[in-house]
C-alpha cells in the first residue's frame, strides 16, 4: 500500500435540500472530519488503571468553502441550511477510498475578512445512526 497525500482528493459532494447530489469540491478550500467512538468508563474501585467499553460511533465534518453563488455551487447547497431540516448525503473520496454519510448541516456561517474574502465553515453531524465506514 502506497502512502499518499491529500492531493489525490477526487470527490466532495453534498446533496442540496432537494436531495440532488452537487459536486462542490472546487469550492472547498479545506476540511476537517472525525469518526470518533464514545467510550464508557467502567473502572471499578478495585482497579489501578482505566477500564472502558466502546459505545456509539459518530461522524462530524466541517467544510471550509468560498462563497460561490453560481447555480448548483456551494451557496445553492448550503443557503437552505437555516430553513430546512433534511439529512444530506455527503461523499468524500481520496486516493480511491470513499467515506459517505447522511449528515445534518447545522449552520451556514458566512464570514467576510478584513481583506475581502467571503467564506464559510459549514459544520455537519451524523444524522441517521448508520456507522460511517470507508469503502
Amino acid at each position: 500500500m502506497a502512502k499518499t497525500s491529500g492531493l489525490g482528493w477526487t470527490t466532495c459532494s453534498v446533496d442540496d435540500a432537494g436531495g440532488v447530489v452537487r459536486a462542490i469540491i472546487n469550492d472547498v478550500t479545506n476540511l476537517q472530519f472525525a469518526t470518533p467512538r464514545a467510550d464508557w468508563n467502567i473502572t471499578g474501585i478495585d482497579k489501578s488503571a482505566m477500564e472502558r467499553q466502546l459505545l456509539l460511533a459518530d461522524f462530524s465534518l466541517t467544510l471550509n468553502v468560498v462563497f460561490n453563488p453560481a447555480t448548483n455551487a456551494s451557496h445553492d447547497v448550503f443557503k437552505t441550511v437555516p430553513s430546512t431540516s433534511v439529512p444530506r448525503t455527503t461523499t468524500l473520496t481520496v486516493a480511491g477510498k470513499t467515506l459517505a454519510g447522511e449528515l445534518l448541516y447545522t449552520d451556514y456561517p458566512l464570514s467576510r475578512s478584513d481583506s475581502g474574502e467571503l467564506t464559510a465553515a459549514v459544520p455537519g453531524v451524523l444524522a441517521d445512526g448508520t456507522v460511517p465506514t470507508w469503502a
